[in-house]
This record gives structure tokens, C-alpha cells and sequence, in this order.
């Protein structure tokens, strides 16, 4: 099998033209993500189809396209409509209701709704039917701010590879606020904290998220 992409805890590798291979190197299950990214399927939002789901591995369709982060760095122009249309993408996922045995993470008195908790331009493919959202592993239940607030959180404190990203990082997360109706701001101190608890930070990322929570202004 070829290794196509790295992330920080899978590995995806080609199986043919058609079809892709994701083995988390951290262990399974797979089987609730699956389950999760039919339900998504069958309400409509684009994510991959997946054809198998055991243990470590996931076998999904291979969508065609650059993701959302390598055409910032092609056409670092589109940023702040690339933002927009990644707030519209919240938007439209936090428009379904959660199912019942979603886990529940950042729970909303007005009605959970699925939240992915990892809604950042690499994992938004933009194919040419559209864009299609990948890596479901964080996926919960809760409220739709948390999500939004995370995404921004991930964003704003990333390292990005190369000058070009992080000159037009700003221009992104403008646009995205503009493109999701969704207010982020009462779930952000608490997605930050949630942020830096999270094994997979490098160095300069935890730092940066610990001066943001003892500075939040």
C-alpha cells in the first residue's frame, strides 16, 4: 500500500483509485466513527463512504481533490472566502440534531447537536461536487459553540508550515466568523483549556494556548 497522507494519529494509505485505507496508529475502535459518518451520509453532509470499519481501519472512499489547507497555500487570496465557507460548514452540521448514542462533550441545555471537534482546513477536501469533511474520530454531542470556538482555538494557535499560511491565518478566521451564525465566544475558555489538554500539541502550540489562558483578553 502507498502512504498518501500522516496525520497525527492515522496514517492513509491509497488501496486503488477508488478507495483509501485509515489505520489509526493509536488503536481502535473504528466502528462508532463509521457508524457516525453513515448517519451524516444519510442526513445529507458530505463525508466519505465508508465501505468497512474493524478495529484500526477504516476503508473509505478516496475523494479526489486538494484539501482546504493546500489550496491556502496556492491561492492564499481565497482565504477569506475559503473561512467563509468553513463557518457555513459548521453551520450546516450543527443544523442536525445529535443521535442518541453519540457521546455527549460540551453539553447545550437548547439540545445537543453533532459536533466534529477537529474542523480545520486540512480536514476539508474540496472535490469538485464540492467540499467533504474528513476525520470523524473526535466526534461528539454538545453545543454547536464548542465546536465553532474550537475550530478557531486549533486555527489561531497551529503551527502552520511556511510564511504564506501564517500571513493569511487572520483573513481565515475573519471570514469563518463571518460565515457561521454561531457565537463562540461563551465556549472558548473552556474548549482552550480542552485544547491544551490534548496529547497530540507540539511544544509551540501548548505554549502558545498556555499564554492565551493566562491572558484570554
Amino acid at each position: 500500500m502507498k502512504l498518501i497522507a500522516r496525520g497525527r494519529d492515522a496514517d492513509v494509505y491509497a488501496l486503488d483509485g477508488s478507495k483509501v485505507l485509515r489505520r489509526y496508529r493509536s488503536g481502535g475502535p473504528t466502528e462508532q466513527e463509521a457508524r457516525l459518518m453513515a448517519h451524516l451520509a444519510a442526513c445529507g453532509f458530505p463525508v466519505p463512504r465508508v465501505h468497512e470499519a474493524t478495529g484500526t481501519d477504516m476503508v473509505l472512499d478516496r475523494v479526489p481533490g486538494p484539501t482546504m489547507l493546500e489550496t491556502l497555500t496556492r491561492r492564499p487570496w481565497q482565504a477569506g472566502s475559503l473561512g467563509r465557507l468553513l463557518g457555513a460548514l459548521h453551520d450546516r452540521l450543527h443544523a442536525l440534531p445529535a443521535p442518541h448514542w453519540l457521546p455527549t462533550r460540551f453539553a447545550s441545555q437548547a439540545g445537543n447537536r453533532i459536533l466534529h471537534l477537529d474542523f480545520h482546513p486540512g480536514n476539508v477536501i474540496l472535490s469538485p461536487a464540492g467540499p467533504v469533511v474528513i476525520d470523524w474520530r473526535n466526534a461528539a454531542a454538545g453545543d454547536p459553540a464548542a465546536d465553532v470556538a474550537m475550530t478557531l482555538v486549533t486555527i489561531g494557535n497551529a503551527d502552520l508550515p511556511g510564511w504564506v499560511l501564517r500571513t493569511v491565518r487572520g483573513r481565515l478566521l475573519r471570514g469563518m466568523r463571518r460565515g457561521t451564525r454561531t457565537d463562540p465566544g461563551p465556549r472558548t475558555g473552556e474548549v482552550t483549556r480542552a485544547r491544551l489538554a490534548d496529547p497530540n500539541l507540539t511544544s509551540g502550540e501548548a505554549a502558545r494556548l498556555a499564554r492565551r489562558m493566562a491572558n484570554p483578553s
